[in-house]
């Protein structure tokens, strides 16, 4: 399985961005896309993920009031949009996948098999 994120550049704090993670290959239907990031000098963290057979987005840290998960299936594409991005916010955005995770597992990034190149996210004045 092969997944390409895009998307990403650079936003004015308060702004919004929609990530985008294509899906290519064989997928299973348990499939789960995850959504992490890395910001400068810090280890990767959870964002989110999305598991395709129950359409049902899940949510890591504080952000799932500003952040949420989609997928357009017949792209076979899951969206992050981004909404009152801040700063902090500025980080390397790597969606991956994972089949048959258990939720309490979706937040760690050793569980998902299949990455993409990451896309870039600048919060900046």
């Amino acid at each position: 399985v092969q997944l390409q994120a895009s998307g990403g550049g650079l936003v004015q704090p308060g702004g919004s961005l929609r990530l985008s993670c294509a899906v290519g290959g064989r997928t299973f239907s348990d499939y789960v896309v995850g959504w992490f990031r890395q910001a400068p000098g810090k280890e990767r963290e959870f964002v989110g993920a999305f598991r395709w057979s129950t359409n049902r987005p899940y949510y890591g840290g504080s952000d799932r009031e500003r952040f949420s998960i989609s997928k357009d299936s017949a792209k076979n594409t899951v969206y992050l949009q981004m909404n009152s991005l801040k700063p902090e916010d500025t980080a390397v955005y790597y969606c991956a996948g994972a089949s048959r995770l258990i939720v309490s597992s979706m937040n760690n990034e050793r569980n998902y098999r299949s990455w993409g190149q990451g896309t870039l996210v600048t919060v900046s004045s």
